[in-house]
């Protein structure tokens, strides 16, 4: 029952989800959080306050103690708006990998709201095909069009209740002229998306976070306190006639509201404006969710490691929607793209005992397969080097940024370069990628060679290890396959630096395979 940790260090707040893997279905065992609000100095100077450094890592220097107790297997640890907008956000992370041994990953706000949404869909039975995800957090809010669990668009827009707090309310109550400019802050940025939440005709809205948590344990209260039964979804009156409380409300009165703690009342009026103009473009209510980031965090942790059946459909899913979107903005000829990733996962499969890559390499090639020609969209010069260029620095749904540094790494060497270890692009990879990644190098310029003629000459291609020497039998259409021959021949010298081994190859008629 292996044992999992998820790590968010967000602009207002720092969390930690601890699940333990059982009978396929995660089960809680351990839940922290403390407000630290790392981000305030971000929205007002551009750096984080060392005094809210310290604080944080005085927090993750808990989490990690708690991580120990439970015997935690595998840890992931994400930070958000607050280290994205950040000019000091190295020294950051690099304090904490010193405290704790843990390395952060600062995601992207779409990469934030992806991860948000799979924890959401993998926690819920939605009931409805049509759905708007909303995660407004300290520094950010995060937008989620969502039909049939499938990802269609995604906005992340800089109106967190930390940020906007920040920027524009300076008195409590805040004055007139504040909430006036606050509010065509909000709106400029709303109007933006209009017309495609519009579009969406969302059926529902599922909205998660400290905000809404807050917003929604109110208007509970006060439903029970009614006797009125329809607990679970915030309306649009019930936003609204918030918002105008609140607004003038002292923070004292704020305080005393149920579900609206001491550090929560000091930006709940910024926030719940964000709310309230949602409201006035295009949404009619919303449904709190206790799931969010972390839960997200989890689900991929468990579909990375090969545990959760489900959880790894919806990855490969998303991940293989990605790369097609990715492709075809770039230009890239799918069809032969295809072909090529198809031809990859047969030789990594045939070859398992020959390159010994970790399971997981079977990913980072597919997608190097899928990608690898897009550097042709800048410039067919030099197209090997932009493929690298584009793809690490693409957001391409499911890959964290360290992944599609290795899947650009795999890509980078389609041409007349081989890698080495001095190479530019293997530097950002850690150690044991940069011995790895020449072996998935060789899978992957074996797959291409076999469609060297663009023209799927190659059906098929079995797989045999004897001794010395590997045989490739390939399957081909009538007409033969002499092109693909002549280029796996001048593959034999890497493929024998690489692994030690001969390579062998003959085609076959497809009837005789």
């Amino acid at each position: 029952m292996p044992t999992f940790a998820a790590v968010d260090i967000g602009a207002n707040s720092v969390r930690l989800k601890i699940a333990r893997l059982v009978r396929q279905r995660l089960k809680l065992v351990h839940e922290d959080r403390e407000v630290t609000r790392l981000g305030e100095s971000v929205f007002r100077t551009g750096a984080l306050d060392p005094h809210a450094m310290e604080h944080t890592i005085k927090v993750l220097r808990r989490f990690h103690r708690a991580s120990q107790g439970h015997g935690v297997d595998f840890v992931r640890v994400v930070a958000t708006s607050a280290l994205r907008d950040s000019r000091n956000s190295r020294a950051f992370v690099d304090w904490v990998r010193a405290v704790t041994g843990w390395r952060v990953e600062v995601v992207s706000g779409l990469e934030e709201g992806r991860l948000i949404h799979f924890g959401v869909i993998s926690g819920t039975r939605i009931g409805v095909s049509r759905l708007l995800l909303i995660d407004l957090g300290g520094g950010s809010c995060e937008l989620t069009l969502s039909v049939d669990g499938q990802i269609r668009s995604m906005f992340s827009l800089p109106v967190g209740a930390v940020r906007l707090t920040q920027e524009f309310l300076h008195h409590d109550p805040p004055r007139r002229s504040e909430l006036k400019r606050l509010r065509e802050f909000i709106v400029e940025e709303l109007l933006r998306i209009e017309r495609r939440i519009a579009a969406a005709r969302v059926q529902l809205a599922i909205a998660t976070s400290g905000t809404a948590a807050a917003l929604a344990s109110v208007v509970a209260a006060r439903r029970r306190g009614a006797g009125n039964s329809h607990a679970g979804m915030v309306s649009r009156r019930a936003v609204h006639a918030l918002a105008a409380e609140l607004q003038s409300d002292s923070l004292e009165q704020r305080i005393a509201l149920p579900g609206i703690g001491p550090r929560r009342a000091e930006i709940i009026i910024a926030g719940t404006m964000v709310f309230a103009e949602l409201m006035n473009h295009g949404v009619s209510g919303f449904r709190y969710s206790p799931l969010g980031l972390r839960d997200g965090l989890l689900a991929q942790m468990v579909a990375d490691y090969g545990y959760g059946a489900q959880a790894r459909r919806q990855i490969e899913s998303e991940r293989w929607n990605a790369l097609l979107t990715a492709g075809k903005h770039y230009g890239a000829d799918l069809r032969f793209a295809t072909r090529v990733r198809n031809l990859a996962i047969t030789l990594f499969a045939g070859l398992k005992k020959v390159h010994r890559l970790p399971p997981e390499y079977q990913d980072w090639l597919a997608a190097a397969a899928m990608l690898h020609e897009v550097g042709s969209y800048l410039n067919r010069t030099g197209r090997h080097r932009h493929s690298y260029y584009i793809i690490s620095n693409s957001e391409i749904f499911g890959y964290t940024a360290q992944q599609r540094r290795l899947i650009a790494a795999i890509a980078r060497y389609m041409g007349k370069s081989r890698p080495t270890p001095a190479d530019r692009a293997l530097k950002p990879l850690p150690v044991e990628d940069r011995e790895l990644v020449p072996k998935a190098v060789a899978l992957l310029r074996l797959a291409r060679a076999l469609d060297h003629g663009r023209r799927g000459a190659v059906n098929g291609v079995q797989v045999r290890s004897e001794g010395e020497r590997v045989i490739l039998r390939l399957k081909t259409k009538r007409g033969g396959a002499d092109l693909e021959l002549w280029a796996l021949e001048k593959e034999r010298s890497y493929f024998r630096n690489i692994f030690g081994r001969e390579l062998l190859a003959a085609a076959v008629a497809a009837e005789r395979v």
